[in-house]
């Protein structure tokens, strides 16, 4: 690509980020450009003074340097899934912003000269029953060494694996997604807003549709189903909750499933419909549950109430002060791949 192309695609990058038409971002630069001339720079025809690009950039809350910096991340593999109430707006906006991060993140590994390419240890992970999840997950667990007592941090847990795992600030109508950067770079991304329990299941969920192997022909609800079950049974496995809860109940206390959570990081919600799967309790049991927490507002708020230890994703940051402690970058550089201020960086680096 042309400087020119460069450019246009970037501040549009920008301009959608900030979810602005060309008539907002005119707006912002109290009209120094007209929307023709945005048209023209967008569609690659011109390329702006110096002026125009130091007005355009703080408007749009980017470096100059952005706007001519040319790509390296293609998201082609990238889609949301879920139904989402969510407009094309919202959506092209997220996608942008994970393109951004993305390419911070891979920048800063080609810097450090960190291999982070992916490889799915699982050989057989064809997917028609839910038994083939639970082999899996199993197979999954015993290839990295998670065992069954839980997985205290599951995002830092993923990012060891290659797995780059990018928490947004989103709507509630977005949960998560998951795609690949290339061949070998695996991303999962997280609505930051969430309950840690919430961000666990998701985030094993989307794990899921990295890992398995679905046939063009299974309907998507059906994909959607099972990586649920690959989520649940990542988070705690079927032998041990039923080790833990029994075989078969008909009541089971809040206590006891308050206490599976703390060990285990998985909602109340997500342990009433594992019960329900492995028949723990009866199909009728667990609608009860479903209808007394949706009718009684004091019992839901105490069923998704939040007790895990909170958890964040924290390797790229922490990526950025290594390459600055090893004077590998500059401050400015580490400015902007953090989108901080220099200050900030400045004030955040402590060397020991």
């Amino acid at each position: 690509m042309e400087l020119k192309e460069i450019f246009g695609a970037r501040l549009k990058t920008a301009r959608v980020i900030n979810g602005m038409s060309m008539d907002d971002l005119c707006a912002k630069m109290n009209n120094l450009v007209s929307k023709q001339t945005i048209s023209k720079y967008e569609s690659g025809k011109m390329l702006p003074s110096s002026t125009n690009l130091i007005a355009l950039a703080n408007a749009l809350s980017v470096k100059p340097d952005y706007l001519l910096r040319p790509f390296t991340v293609s998201l082609d593999r990238i889609e949301f899934r879920k139904k989402s109430k969510m407009g094309v707006k919202e959506e092209n906006s997220i996608k942008e912003k994970i393109r951004d991060r993305i390419e911070r993140y891979i920048e800063i590994e080609e810097i450090l000269g960190i291999d982070s390419n992916f490889v799915n240890p699982i050989k057989e992970n064809s997917v028609i029953a839910p038994s083939d999840v639970y082999r899996i997950a199993e197979e999954v667990k015993n290839l990295w060494k998670l065992g069954q007592d839980g997985i205290p941090y599951v995002i830092e847990m993923l990012e060891e694996h290659c797995v780059k795992v990018i928490e947004m600030d989103a709507p509630d109508t977005f949960d998560g997604l998951s795609g690949f950067v290339g061949d070998s770079k695996p991303i999962i991304v997280l609505n930051k807003n969430f309950p840690v329990e919430r961000k666990r299941f998701t985030a094993m969920h989307e794990l899921g549709h990295l890992m398995l192997d679905f046939d063009e022909s299974l309907p998507q609800k059906d994909i959607e189903r099972f990586c649920n079950l690959f989520a649940n049974e990542m988070l705690i496995s079927q032998d041990v909750f039923k080790r833990i809860l029994g075989v078969s109940r008909h009541d089971i206390s809040l206590k006891e499933l308050r206490a599976i959570q703390s060990n285990f990081g998985i909602s109340v919600e997500a342990q009433m419909f594992k019960a329900k799967q492995l028949e723990i309790i009866s199909e009728s049991r667990y609608k009860y549950f479903c209808i007394t927490k949706n009718q009684n507002p004091a019992f839901k708020e105490q069923v998704e109430k939040s007790t895990y230890h909170d958890e964040k994703s924290g390797r790229f940051t922490s990526l950025v002060y290594r390459a600055l402690a090893s004077e590998l970058i500059t401050f400015s550089k580490a400015s902007e791949l953090l989108n901080e201020s220099i200050n900030v960086v400045r004030e955040q680096l402590e060397l020991v």
